[in-house]
């Protein structure tokens, strides 16, 4: 009886603590991805130059359509070529998230985010940098939305 009892509240409580662990893994890739926007503007500010994120496999250089869950890097890019060159000061690491979400950034966003000296993002060609970041988890999903003068903020999203 015992037994019959703890398997039908293990039943009903399994749903939900599977959602809670994907809303939990949602909530830290998002704010981890968005703490290291917000960390490219500052340092862009502070620096008065480029500063650049871009997504990262080995934690040392850009890679191309791989996903921001692979991983990225924050670096000063002083002669604004978006690629990390071996002089240029690597200012952060992000973690590497496989399997456990999938961070996808629309067109402009799928490999890089870069900041200039106004606050404001920009493409390598001067043009504006603007878009959506998505992080999802088995159906839960944020986003984060970076508008034309680069104000970046957290919105409800779905997978």
């Amino acid at each position: 009886m015992v037994l019959a009892i703890a398997a039908t509240l293990s039943a009903i409580a399994l749903p939900s603590f599977a959602r809670l662990l994907a809303e939990t893994r949602v909530a830290e890739a998002s704010n981890d991805l968005f703490g290291a926007v917000l960390l490219v503007r500052s340092e862009a500010l502070k620096r008065h130059r480029r500063v650049v994120m871009c997504t990262s496999a080995d934690a040392v250089d850009c890679a191309q359509d791989i996903g921001w869950h692979s991983g990225w890097i924050v670096f000063e890019d002083p002669n604004e070529n978006g690629k990390r060159d071996g002089d240029e000061s690597l200012l952060q690491v992000g973690q590497a998230r496989p399997g456990q979400v999938r961070m996808t950034g629309t067109d402009k966003l799928g490999n890089y985010v870069s900041y200039v000296a106004s606050g404001r993002t920009e493409q390598l060609s001067g043009a504006y940098l603007m878009g959506t970041l998505t992080i999802c988890s088995e159906g839960v999903a944020k986003k984060i939305v970076i508008n034309h003068a680069g104000r970046p903020r957290l919105a409800g999203a779905s997978c």
